[in-house]
């Protein structure tokens, strides 16, 4: 034995003394926590005294109780009444009438109403797989169309009310619907696009398909070359836990620029879970009174609606409706056949054809395949490559811990 230090069977002894106490502490939280879910009037003079006995296990107990309340809460979607939506879209239009540099920030909500799932809504990708539930059943990406949300914010910006707009989204559906490609930052990538890193600039390839087949988490490589120099392409994707270093299509050097100049930000069906951590979206740096005033459009609680000056509680194309109607412009439809990414894509050569199993877009129907013409638009369960790969690492991670 050590001078001054304990045997091996004190060591042991002591060990012992801990994990009973240990116990003791377990059992009592146990019998604290099932006196506090009976009503007080149920509760024996026995149990009164253990509660007057154990006030700190008791604070304990009921700070978790709130805690978990609190979360449930943030997680449920709530809707403003009609009259209290259309006041509140009053409110809204005449900030965009007077925003000097208005930038909207858009996340999958706008995206819902294309059959596209969200991240953290009560049926996002997010949500189920952290409930260990497949999202396997969502429509095929193909399928998809700019929705009313998308087809609003071209206008807006046709219209010089809107600067840029800044968006979590891949599934390119901004660029589908006619926004120019110098006014969107599309921070996560887009499915539409690979490039190749090989070539200074780097080499962009748009296709009419999801480049993103087989692709994942810290691996990114398309299994196509570069038309030009022979490297392999990889897509743009940025997943959960990874770093965005591609200058397009996430233009992070416009999003900067734009987010600096604007007075007015409004955000779109974003949980701004993860925009919230880009400080530089949010000026932080400059003094509150000299930031840009915030509105957000989303049904679930967002970690800014404190210092949002309007907070709507509204489906994404319910609320741009009401907004375009206010503000007295139509909205455009999306024409397929005049979808700009047809203009925009390269073709796949000779030797690609057989590169990938996804459906391509068409500009109609009797163009597809007629294997994919006889395919009713909502049978398929075809996701992209890209999503909730980075969402199913992590929560496996987490699981693993």
């Amino acid at each position: 034995m050590a001078a001054g230090g304990l045997s091996r069977s004190e060591r042991k002894a002591a060990e012992r003394v801990r994990r009973l106490r240990e116990e003791q502490q377990r059992e009592r939280l146990r019998q604290v926590s099932r006196i506090l879910r009976k009503a007080a009037a149920e509760r024996s003079a026995e149990e009164g005294r253990l509660l007057a006995e154990s006030e700190d296990l008791v604070t304990e107990l009921q700070g978790r109780s709130r805690r978990r309340e609190g979360l449930k809460r943030r997680q449920e979607e709530v809707c403003d009444d009609p009259d209290e939506l259309r006041r509140k879209v009053r409110e809204l239009a005449s900030a965009v009438r007077n925003a000097r540099y208005l930038v909207v920030y858009t996340g999958a909500g706008i995206s819902t109403a294309a059959s596209i799932p969200d991240y953290r809504g009560p049926n996002g990708v997010w949500t189920l797989l952290q409930k260990g539930r497949s999202v396997s059943s969502a429509a095929d990406l193909s399928e998809a169309e700019p929705t009313l949300t998308h087809m609003s914010i071209m206008r807006l910006h046709e219209q010089k009310l809107v600067q840029h707009v800044v968006s979590q989204n891949c599934d390119g559906l901004h660029l589908r619907s006619g926004l120019p490609r110098t006014a969107i930052s599309e921070l996560h990538g887009n499915m539409y696009i690979e490039v190749c890193t090989s070539c200074i600039p780097n080499r962009e390839y748009v296709r009419v398909f999801d480049v993103t087949e087989r692709t994942a988490l810290h691996r990114h490589q398309t299994g196509r070359t570069c038309h030009k120099c022979g490297a392999q392409l990889r897509d743009t994707i940025v997943h959960f836990g990874e770093r965005g270093t591609l200058r397009q299509p996430l233009n992070w050097e416009a999003a900067m620029e734009a987010a600096s100049k604007a007075d007015t930000i409004l955000c779109l069906g974003s949980s701004l879970k993860v925009l919230k951590k880009y400080p530089c979206l949010w000026c932080m740096t400059k003094p509150p009174s000299r930031r840009p005033k915030l509105y957000i459009v989303n049904l679930q609680w967002t970690p800014k609606d404190d210092w949002a000056a309007l907070k709507l509680h509204g489906k994404c194309d319910d609320v741009m409706q009401l907004l375009m109607d206010e503000l007295g412009l139509e909205i455009p439809l999306y024409n397929r056949c005049q979808d700009p990414i047809f203009s925009m894509a390269t073709p796949l050569r000779a030797d690609e054809e057989g590169s990938h199993n996804r459906k391509s877009l068409c500009r109609n129907r009797e163009e597809a395949p007629p294997e994919d013409r006889s395919t009713p638009l909502s049978s398929a369960a075809i996701l992209g490559g890209w999503f909730g790969r980075g969402c199913a690492k992590r929560a496996k991670r987490k699981k693993a811990t």
